[in-house]
């Protein structure tokens, strides 16, 4: 095949992506029922119950933070995970486990408020306030964090984060 087939065969998928990714992050292309999946969609027991679940599974990720378990945080994440780091670095699971694993960041306190869950389907997504202290290579640390961690129920009906995201709460003035 000629090398100007091929490049613009690609340049036309490429183009193609993107306009379909613009379409669906402007919701033009999202499909109707999804709305109807929104937590108020499910009956309230049911709604209640799964609440429940992802309480657990948040108890159970502090937990497993807080012990350096990288067994129990492996069950947790999703092959896939991704994290944005308050620094905004990206984190892969497995990066996330290598830096647990060697000690490297260590988490010494944390103390979560104000969690909210909101459902879409088989996706929940999780808000909630930290306050964590630890070490990592460049020392201790300490703060306030809001963070969001996205779970989706996979085809063995069980809950997996695929995201995080925390951001540093800074105090009126507080210097970065």
């Amino acid at each position: 095949m000629h090398a100007a087939t091929i490049y613009s065969s690609h340049f036309m998928s490429r183009r193609r992506l993107y306009a379909l990714m613009l379409l669906l992050a402007l919701g033009v292309c999202a499909p109707a029922p999804l709305a109807a999946q929104h937590q108020s969609a499910m009956p309230k027991g049911q709604r209640h119950e799964v609440r429940r679940e992802i309480d657990q599974l948040e108890d159970a990720w502090r937990n497993a933070a807080l012990k350096a378990d990288i067994g129990a945080l492996s069950s947790l994440l999703s092959d896939d995970y991704i994290a944005i780091m308050p620094n905004g670095t990206l984190q892969t699971k497995e990066e996330a486990l290598a830096n647990m694993r060697s000690g490297a960041m260590r988490i010494v306190s944390l103390e979560v408020s104000d969690r909210r869950v909101r459902f879409y389907g088989t996706t929940a997504l999780v808000t909630s306030r930290a306050e964590v202290s630890g070490v990592n290579p460049k020392g201790d640390f300490s703060g306030t964090f809001r963070y969001t961690r996205v779970y989706v129920r996979n085809a063995q009906g069980k809950w997996k984060i695929v995201s995080f995201e925390a951001s540093r709460v800074r105090e009126p003035g507080e210097r970065r």
